[in-house]
């Protein structure tokens, strides 16, 4: 089985500069810069979380021509585009591995189809449905492989925030479990079954400078 882990979290916002602050409020520091994703109509900023992951903040970018395709992250869903008007929030995560083709080929899901992608020095592969929907609305990860030879978050500010864990809150935790296996990614966040009527979400748990703790949703 081919093997994930732990690449960043996605946090989207209606704005760029409701997206920083929102990380403002949340965290006390002033999220970087990162750029502009050309062939998806996107720009972000990005922060290390540790020396192999890091948090993105993710918007359209509307300075750029839209793309003849959807946006990634369901950017451009009715749904998506409604609760970011409430709020940035944590739309979804990301995982990394060596073999993106096998990874495709084992998921239980369908992810889509792999294009290639850039941004700046960056060059990886990623795994993208047409539609431009999130696989399990976002608790299935983005899949992606890197093709330049180090980690971005290595590369990034330590602003002094560390990601202690990622919580999946379902109403189908058997299922998410199942399908984060065949992926090899189970092992990278902690599933918790909800009863119905309560609301599904993902849960990043950071940990700041004199050990204060922030929780992501």
């Amino acid at each position: 089985m081919t093997s994930s882990v732990l690449d960043h979290i996605v946090i989207a916002a209606k704005t760029h500069d409701q997206g920083v602050s929102y990380i403002r409020d949340k965290l006390g520091v002033d999220i970087p810069r990162g750029g502009q994703h050309k062939f998806m109509g996107t720009h972000n900023s990005v922060m290390a979380l540790g020396k192999h992951v890091y948090l993105e903040v993710i918007s359209i970018d509307r300075s750029l021509n839209p793309p003849n395709h959807p946006r990634w992250f369901g950017l451009d869903d009715p749904h998506v585009r409604d609760a970011l008007e409430e709020s940035p929030r944590l739309l979804t995560w990301a995982v990394n591995t060596a073999d993106l083709d096998s990874l495709v080929g084992s998921s239980a899901v369908p992810l889509g189809e792999i294009i290639s992608a850039s941004r700046d020095e960056l060059r990886w592969r990623v795994a993208f449905r047409k539609d431009g929907s999130m696989p399990g609305a976002g608790f299935v990860p983005l899949c992606m492989q890197w093709k330049v030879d180090f980690h971005p978050a290595s590369r990034m500010e330590d602003l002094g925030w560390k990601i202690l864990s990622l919580q999946l809150y379902h109403h189908r935790p058997d299922w998410l479990e199942d399908v984060l296996e065949t992926i090899g990614a189970r092992e990278e966040v902690t599933v918790h079954g909800i009863e119905d009527g309560q609301t599904s979400c993902l849960e990043a748990v950071l940990s700041g400078q004199n050990g204060r703790i922030v929780r992501l949703r």
